[in-house]
């Protein structure tokens, strides 16, 4: 079995990216993506682990999109850290970043909590790696939250109080720069966008066309029947079914590496399926 959605301390996972493959060798895993978000920063180290321990790593990202003004993630496969088109629009996204952690802390202080971007940026162990889950975890520490949950349902989320928006692409764009760059786009957890029935056959069959080699049926938190539902609507646009756990360690609680809440098996033709998509 493979798991191609993992996150690590390089975005807002709590596990080093050398973690991950040692994770997924002791899942029984052949192979693991480290998909940070808008950022390939961890993939050389993850790669020199994979090496150590005898599991395959496949360098991918996971970015930030926006479809008819929902947000929309993407996965990115078989790109790694050098120069490409992608590579570039992740730098100028991980600006953006700053731009808008930067905004957020003013937003917290000006509602009266008073929170550094130092402190923050301590907390994420480096200034690229920053995310709202950080920025959740100072909020509890400091009592303005019960849990990291509770922080985005309270302070963080969309339409609440402290909440600042950041960039996004249109999904079509990120699969063009992924293909120029040598690599294939898969739509994250579908059901997240939040499209309904008819919503998401339409966004599916558009992607397809924008050339998305696969959407993420096998997702580690979808039950059975989603999954199946999933795979059905992949295979009806000739696009893979793929899958993966979306550890991101303690952040999200329960989750594995390569079994997700346990029930998740993501075989391993999936990956020859994807790579067979490559240009």
């Amino acid at each position: 079995m493979i798991d191609l959605h993992t996150h690590s301390t390089c975005s807002d996972g709590t596990d080093p990216p050398r973690r991950i493959p040692e994770l997924a060798v002791a899942a029984g895993c052949s192979a693991v993506a480290l998909t940070d978000h808008d950022t390939l920063a961890g993939l050389d180290e993850a790669a020199r682990r994979a090496a150590e321990v005898g599991v395959r790593l496949v360098p991918g990202g996971e970015v930030s999109c926006a479809y008819r003004g929902r947000s929309a993630h993407v996965l990115v496969y078989f790109v790694d850290g050098g120069d490409g088109p992608l590579q570039e629009e992740l730098v100028r996204l991980r600006e953006d970043r700053r731009t808008r952690n930067l905004r957020l802390v003013e937003r917290l202080q000006e509602l009266g909590m008073p929170v550094t971007y130092e402190e923050i940026v301590a907390e994420a162990a480096g200034e690229e790696s920053v995310g709202r889950p950080h920025v959740a975890t100072v909020l509890v520490r400091h009592g303005f939250a019960e849990s990291i949950p509770d922080a985005f349902d309270r302070w963080l989320a969309s339409g609440r109080p402290a909440h600042v928006p950041k960039a996004r692409v249109a999904p079509a764009e990120i699969a063009d720069r992924a293909r120029a760059s040598g690599g294939v786009a898969v739509l994250a957890h579908p059901l997240s966008m939040e499209l309904g029935p008819s919503g998401l056959e339409e966004a599916v069959a558009e992607l397809s066309a924008a050339g998305f080699a696969g959407i993420e049926a096998i997702y580690g938190r979808y039950s059975p029947h989603d999954r199946a539902m999933l795979a059905r609507l992949a295979q009806r646009h000739g696009l893979v079914a793929t899958g993966g756990s979306d550890y991101h360690g303690t952040v999200k609680a329960g989750l594995s590496v390569g079994t997700g809440e346990g029930d998740l098996r993501v075989p391993d033709h999936v990956l020859d399926e994807l790579e067979a998509r490559r240009p």
